[in-house]
């Protein structure tokens, strides 16, 4: 049944939410996409790495990764031309962010001080509203309208009655140089382990991109929403219209034992 959408205004309730929904885990021929997360390394690293925690000073170097190695590749950013003749879209950029203060977004680095890979995670809780945003940007609201609707439509605490806290892995993205190395599987790994310690029981990977959404149900995630973008419509239109094979997003959760 195709969704007839009115045109979104960004509530505040919703702007927190999310980024998981852009997932970079794509094995497509862009430069900056890995592997799945589970393709067995055939090399060794190129140089030892570690898995930790983003503190606020990282910003700037996660934001440069993020410009590199993500934004120009996910599929609705690219469906909709968000970064046509722009070198960045502010709106974007601090919607990306946003999850950093929540102090469970991880990075890959190198001993060298290179980031070669990001979890972006915010915590969710229910009947908490996030921190107002102020967008600006036409074809980054659409975006927000779409992530909205799934988020309502998927309605994981509605889902989960014994659930009143979740990670949200908003943004999982690995330098595509440093493919096969198991880098997303390591952070999502250590995600879990920060749920497990402050008492959080569900994860939550939401993705826009078909290779996404493969390389996460390979990590154990269970799918408990999808909505094919051809039946995401304004005035009767598809608001998105993604090159194959990304047909659709999807709403994927984990549970997490003691």
């Amino acid at each position: 049944m195709a969704v007839e959408m009115p045109t979104y205004l960004v509530q505040e309730k919703f702007a927190k939410l999310k980024f998981s929904e852009y997932v970079s885990l794509d094995n497509s021929s862009t430069p900056s996409t890995p592997l799945t997360p589970d393709t067995p390394s055939i090399l060794p690293p190129p140089e030892p790495f570690s898995i930790e925690k983003i503190k606020p000073r990282d910003t700037e170097k996660v934001l440069e990764f993020l410009r590199n190695f993500f934004f120009r590749d996910e599929p609705l950013n690219v469906n909709i031309k968000l970064l046509e003749g722009e070198q960045t879209c502010p709106d974007l950029e601090e919607f990306s962010l946003k999850a950093i203060k929540d102090n469970v977004s991880l990075m890959a680095i190198t001993d060298s001080g290179k980031i070669i890979g990001v979890s972006l995670n915010g915590i969710i809780e229910r009947n908490v509203t996030g921190d107002d945003l102020n967008v600006t940007d036409p074809k980054f609201s659409k975006i927000l309208g779409l992530l909205t609707y799934v988020d309502r439509e998927a309605d994981v605490f509605g889902r989960y009655p014994d659930v009143d806290k979740m990670i949200l892995v908003e943004i999982l993205s690995v330098d595509g140089s440093w493919r096969g190395q198991g880098i997303a599987k390591k952070l999502m790994n250590k995600t879990r382990d920060l749920a497990r310690e402050q008492g959080v029981k569900l994860m939550r990977v939401d993705c826009t991109s078909h290779f996404s959404a493969k390389a996460i149900a390979r990590l154990g995630f269970e799918c408990i929403y999808r909505l094919k973008y051809e039946d995401y419509k304004e005035n009767g239109l598809p608001v998105f219209d993604p090159e194959a094979p990304h047909k659709e997003v999807t709403v994927y959760i984990q549970k997490i034992g003691e």
